[in-house]
């Protein structure tokens, strides 16, 4: 069944693609509730349908909060995330994508999905903390 595409929706979407770097539901319904009247928890579904579509990135941050982006690159990639500043870098990760076969495979498991996002500190922020 097809996902109808409703006005809140758009405004979620817009919003995502406004902010930069993750941000979380919260936040982006702080960004849009006074223009729109929109719930959180429409924020929410909104999210998570862009997520199962491809159209936002979603993880979990060290502190264990979903955060989301509008997505940029196509297809699986894997994030480079600056803790300090949010800055984010989509990246192919072929090493990655073989080892996580590999030991699927070697431990008898088909059809294996993973996550990896690597969190550390951008150039940028590495920096100002030198």
């Amino acid at each position: 069944m097809a996902q109808r595409n409703t006005w809140q929706k758009e405004r979620v979407r817009e919003a995502l693609g406004e902010s930069d770097g993750f941000v979380s539901a919260q936040d982006l319904h702080a960004l849009i509730r006074e223009d729109t009247g929109i719930g959180l928890a429409t924020v929410y579904r909104a999210l998570s349908s862009l997520a199962k579509a491809g159209q936002a990135d979603s993880l979990q941050s060290p502190d264990g909060e979903n955060l989301y982006r509008a997505c940029v690159m196509e297809g699986h990639h894997h994030h480079l995330i600056c803790r300090s500043c949010g800055r984010t870098v989509e990246i192919e990760a072929t090493a990655v994508e073989k080892w996580a076969h590999d030991v699927a495979s070697e431990n008898g498991f088909t059809e294996a999905e993973h996550v990896v996002d690597v969190f550390g500190l951008c150039a940028d922020c590495a920096a100002k903390r030198a």
